[in-house]
């Protein structure tokens, strides 16, 4: 979720992430792992997405925003404060959400839904679905009894409990200690699941004991489903992301914080052992990210009105071999609490105000280069002490990025068997010699990228 105020902070629910436990995916299964985050996109629209652009280019996952009868409005955030389990939000019912998740497996992509478990609502009303609901009572799923009996707001996070029982911005807060509460989410969950859903992100995890979270996985129906969790990393918090390994990914928030750094203040050449080697948890573990949903409107990290920059950020995630990387898409808002144009109807991309990132040429045809270097290690590290770097994926691989403000014009030395390869940032051709050197000039922030298997434009 986000905003610690009670109308944006719905999104800050989401904050914690969880990583792979024992038995579990420790990162989105097969072979490729990129996933689109369609933020705010109704479910006719993602799998047409599915179908146009995301199986073509090799996105491994969709993730769509959560698809439970929620409080009416039109902020984007009220999508975060569930009134029911019932598939009945502003994005599309039962059939348009099964029919989605079909469309996207016949395209070969399977489907991550964020499901919001940690609260209900912050107030009173009739839901997106029509259901009659109060805070503490949901008709048919939830009385007082099963919430936490902290009714007053988080204040505290150096405290534990404050945290975990609390409520986030004023919704209320489940008591997932409690067997009834367990077994209700994973009704929810498991309904899901028959739907044919692939995956969960689990919003606001850090305020749920990671031991709730692994009690309510070991009812599903597959337990061993793939799950990221969100878990905002704080410095000298009380929850640490590392407490939910043992149930699937967690996202790594400092990954996304420390991009918006170095491309903006420091040097790129601060990114050879970018990682783990940074203190971040292990790379099997990590869902990574640029921006979402919620740092993209706090400042956090990078956004879309970074232009070149952003771009830039997101061609280094897909060419690094770290982490999961989700991939923002979303739409232009001045308002932080705006919600989707059109209701989350796209009729095309780069219209009505749709951001679509994911489409971008610059990082769409990077899927494709991180599909085929898959595995392989880095190589062939080079840069200018600056913001000019590069270096190949063994011998399946290799980009530059020049984030330098004028052309920079040198002959890399890569691992590439001679021949002609394609650079997809550009669609120009590049000749690797029989010694694996490559001569290009690139322009200011802009970037090249070859791959085996992609030799002609």
């Amino acid at each position: 979720m986000a905003r610690r105020t009670l109308s944006a902070a719905v999104a800050l629910a989401a904050a914690s992430v969880v990583m792979a436990p024992t038995g579990a995916e420790a990162s989105p299964p097969g072979t490729r792992d990129v996933t689109a985050v369609l933020f705010e996109w109704n479910f006719a629209s993602v799998a047409r997405e599915c179908t146009d652009t995301l199986g073509p280019a090799g996105y491994g996952y969709v993730q769509v925003s959560p698809p439970a009868e929620h409080i009416q409005g039109p902020q984007w955030w009220t999508s975060y404060q569930p009134v029911s389990y019932r598939i009945a939000g502003r994005l599309g019912d039962r059939t348009a959400f099964k029919n989605m998740v079909d469309t996207c497996h016949a395209a070969g992509v399977k489907v991550v839904a964020d499901t919001v478990i940690n609260h209900m609502s912050a107030g009173s009303g009739t839901g997106t679905g029509g259901s009659s609901y109060t805070k503490y009572n949901y008709p048919g799923l939830y009385s007082a009894p099963d919430f936490d009996n902290c009714t007053s707001q988080i204040t505290d996070y150096g405290n534990r409990g404050n945290v975990q029982n609390c409520e986030l911005v004023g919704l209320a807060d489940l008591d997932t200690g409690e067997d009834y509460v367990r077994g209700a989410i994973a009704r929810y969950m498991n309904d899901l699941l028959s739907l044919g859903v692939d995956g969960f992100r689990i919003d606001a995890a850090k305020h749920m004991p990671a031991a709730d979270l692994a009690d309510i996985k070991s009812r599903l129906n597959n337990p061993s489903v793939y799950w990221k969790q969100e878990v905002i990393f704080g410095a000298g918090e009380a929850v640490r992301p590392t407490e939910y390994t043992g149930n699937g990914d967690v996202q790594e928030f400092r990954y996304a914080y420390d991009l918006k750094r170095v491309f903006h203040n420091e040097n790129l050449a601060y990114l050879k052992n970018y990682g783990e080697g940074w203190g971040y948890m292990n790379s099997s573990v990590s869902g990574v990210f640029v921006d979402n949903h919620d740092t993209e409107r706090n400042g956090s990290t990078l956004s879309y009105k970074d232009n070149a920059t952003y771009t830039l950020a997101n061609v280094f995630m897909l060419a690094w071999p770290y982490g999961a990387p989700d991939i923002n898409s979303g739409y232009e808002f001045t308002d932080h609490d705006a919600g989707p144009p059109n209701g989350g109807r796209v009729d095309a991309c780069w219209q009505s105000g749709w951001k679509c990132q994911h489409a971008w040429p610059e990082i769409k045809s990077m899927v494709g280069f991180r599909n085929a270097t898959r595995g392989q290690a880095v190589t062939n590290w080079w840069d200018n002490g600056g913001d000019a770097i590069a270096f190949g994926r063994g011998g399946k691989g290799f980009v530059a990025i020049n984030h330098e403000s004028g052309p920079l014009t040198r002959t890399y030395q890569t691992s590439l068997p001679a021949g002609t390869y394609c650079n997809v940032q550009n669609n120009t051709p590049v000749t690797v010699d029989g010694s694996g050197r490559l001569t290009a000039t690139l322009g200011g922030n802009t970037a090249l990228a070859v791959y085996a298997g992609k030799s002609s434009c």
